[in-house]
């Protein structure tokens, strides 16, 4: 219980830091981009909008993973973890699309022979305050996202560094057409189609994991052998079949089937399936939920 409840203190804590600081960097932005007549800065403004959402998103879905198991979830409400991380990768590749689209149609205009408005000086600062705090902010987050193990606020910290990036080619556009001439404000745009795919990069890594998850597919290779060698240590194991696992949020669900003496009595065959369970617990997670089927070996 108490583990439990230093993971909320600690994702409501990473979380409400994170939603000053995107509600001020996308107010910040969002003015910057319109009195500074900068598109770019107007794009970074949307994604650190979308930063914010996805920082509400996180509190929200961990107020559903900490409620109890009931008699509709009898496993737990740690998917809901899961389904955060799914809904952020959405965002985040929502927000690479939206910065794509808009920075071609940009270097389209300039390629019709459109020159683009150069940006004001003060959004230069604007790009450079966001990269700053974006990158601690991604730091912290990705740092309190291991410390509690939770793949949702890890996802969310490099929904922060994506917005650190994007902030970066804001940077690069801005100054080379502030600096290089109304001849160069196309690198604006072009700084940002390059941003855009590394953001959507970021998202499909963040979620095809937890699809995957949802989907229920089965623990890592390396787990498994990991399971396996568990089981085959125990040396009143005979033999075992059977083994199927599945990822829920934080703790891993694992099954399978024994084969133990067929003279041992009840209570020493139940002895040997609590050794394994408590070896696998302290591996993969102490709630972690271990099915042990025993069967007599002939």
């Amino acid at each position: 219980m108490e583990k439990e409840l230093y993971r909320s203190q600690e994702v409501k804590k990473v979380t409400v830091t994170g939603i000053w600081i995107n509600a001020l960097l996308t107010t910040f932005k969002l003015f910057a981009g319109v009195l500074g007549k900068s598109q770019a800065m107007l794009a970074d403004g949307m994604h650190s909008l979308s930063d914010f959402v996805t920082d509400i998103i996180v509190l929200i879905g961990f107020k559903f993973t900490q409620k109890p198991e009931d008699a509709c979830h009898n496993y737990g409400h740690d998917k809901y973890e899961t389904l955060v991380t799914a809904v952020i990768g959405i965002l985040l590749a929502a927000a690479g699309f939206g910065i794509f689209k808009t920075s071609i149609v940009y270097i389209m205009r300039v390629l019709g022979g459109n020159i683009l408005p150069r940006p004001r000086l003060f959004t230069l600062a604007a790009a450079g305050a966001s990269i700053i705090l974006k990158e601690f902010l991604y730091q912290y987050t990705l740092r309190a996202g291991k410390r509690i193990k939770s793949p949702a606020v890890k996802a969310n910290a490099w929904h922060h560094r994506s917005d650190a990036l994007s902030s970066i080619g804001t940077l690069i556009g801005i100054g080379g057409a502030i600096f290089l001439g109304e001849g160069w404000t196309v690198l604006d745009p072009i700084a940002s189609v390059v941003v855009s795919i590394l953001i959507f990069k970021v998202a499909i890594e963040i979620f095809l994991p937890a699809v995957n998850e949802l989907l229920e597919s089965s623990l890592s290779q390396e787990e498994i052998e990991h399971i396996k060698n568990i089981i085959e240590t125990n040396t009143k194991v005979l033999n075992f079949h059977k083994l199927r696992t599945r990822r829920i949020g934080t703790k891993a669900a694992i099954e399978f089937h024994i084969l133990l003496d067929q003279n041992y009595d009840l209570k020493k065959a139940h002895d040997v399936a609590t050794e394994i369970e408590e070896a696998l617990k302290s591996d993969f997670n102490d709630k972690s939920i271990i099915t042990i089927h025993v069967e007599p070996f002939e």
